[in-house]
């Protein structure tokens, strides 16, 4: 994968289990509805915040936050929330982290791929700033996305996050 202007190139239908190329857009005034129509199976919604919420975080936190729409050829299918260099910890220690913030993939794009794609595109930029760690939460329990976190190398860090799993992926 590339990344040029905020755009991570696509990837190839092997990779997608898509027909076409999957990219990562910037939020931008042209597709901001696009992104906010973005919605997961009811029964995830326990586990991910909606897109409105990332985007006022994003708004919030403009440093850190890496907002993005994923898109299949000319189809939104989903949306992620990098963060990049937070100081994790909240005691006046230090911790600089990088991550997965959020990821919804639309409820009818689920199981092609773009979940996986979605984390491979901020594993590359976290390695691009010069990262070697990549960090992600989840929500525990049926319906949530332990077992996706698990399948993609990710290991429980055995911390835990206002009730949420913290998982790291080594990327060296």
């Amino acid at each position: 994968m590339t990344t040029t202007s905020g755009t991570t190139a696509g990837t190839t239908a092997a990779a997608t289990g898509t027909t076409s190329s999957v990219r990562l857009e910037e939020i931008t005034p042209a597709n901001i509805e696009t992104a906010l129509a973005i919605r997961v199976r009811p029964d995830q919604e326990f586990a991910v915040s909606p897109v409105v919420k990332s985007l006022a975080q994003a708004y919030v936190y403009p440093a850190a936050a890496w907002p993005r729409l994923i898109v299949d050829g000319d189809r939104p299918v989903g949306f992620l929330m990098a963060f990049f260099d937070i100081d994790w910890r909240q005691d006046g220690g230090s911790l600089v982290r990088s991550g997965l913030w959020r990821l919804n993939i639309a409820a009818r794009e689920q199981g092609r791929g773009y979940g996986r794609f979605a984390v491979r595109s901020v594993a590359a930029e976290i390695r691009r700033r010069g990262g070697t760690e990549m960090y992600v939460t989840w929500h525990p329990g049926e319906h949530g996305p332990e077992g996706f976190y698990l399948g993609l190398g990710f290991r429980d860090t055995g911390e835990r996050v206002k009730g949420e799993t913290v998982g790291v992926l080594a990327l060296t």
